[in-house]
């Protein structure tokens, strides 16, 4: 990611995580105070090591984003997040940075991949399954909340 993608990438994420989870957070606080554009664009601006796993979906406007961790686990990349800005969801940009991830992680010798996503969150979870994304049987709790995230896992072709 550019330095000057830095606020629209803030922008779509904290749009896009203000609609997939204030309905099952229900936590206006957070929605609304913690996370904030300003800040999280700011800290993308001022620190380089938070842009560099970093992937933007950009035909001339950044619709969406990825961010990986490459050092997940040995062989493995790990997806931290996959987030298109939700006036253009419902339009392949999704698909394609999921593409663009598993290309990313076959071409760097990867052999499995794996993320976290909120139990709760259905439309995600039919997004990944999608691709053949499959529950590995680990589960862990959202800290703070009642609610629980679920690992996936799927095979590097």
């Amino acid at each position: 990611m550019r330095e000057n993608d830095a606020s629209r990438v803030a922008e779509i994420l904290i749009f896009a995580k203000r609609v997939a989870y204030r309905p099952i957070f229900r936590n206006d606080y957070v929605s609304f105070q913690e996370m904030n554009v300003l800040d999280l664009a700011l800290s993308y601006r001022k620190n380089s090591k938070l842009r560099e796993d970093v992937f933007v979906y950009d035909d001339g406007i950044v619709r969406g984003m990825i961010s990986v961790d490459r050092a997940f686990a040995p062989g493995e990349w790990h997806l931290r997040e996959l987030y298109v800005d939700p006036f253009f969801q419902h339009k392949n940009i999704g698909t394609l940075l999921m593409r663009e991830f598993l290309s990313r992680a076959s071409a760097s010798g990867s052999r499995q991949v794996s993320l976290w996503v909120l139990e709760a969150n259905q439309a995600a979870r039919s997004f990944y399954e999608s691709f053949g994304w499959r529950p590995s049987g680990q589960r862990r709790p959202e800290p703070g909340t009642d609610q629980f995230l679920l690992m996936y896992r799927r095979a590097v072709l």
